[in-house]
């Protein structure tokens, strides 16, 4: 009973750590801190080539 409620757990925290891990590193690799090599398939180098070479007038 008592083995179970602490896998269960450790389960349940394993998923939180997952899940804002990969919202930190989103924001990390969306603002440049990071690159995981497939900017291209997700799109965040274009965005961020585009932000920087735009002539706001």
């Amino acid at each position: 009973m008592v083995k179970k409620f602490f896998s269960h757990l450790w389960q349940s925290l394993s998923l939180v750590i997952a899940g804002l891990w990969l919202v930190i590193r989103i924001i990390l690799e969306y603002f440049g801190f990071i690159s995981d090599g497939n900017d291209r398939t997700t799109g965040i180098k274009d965005l961020r080539d585009e932000y920087k070479n735009t002539n706001y007038k």
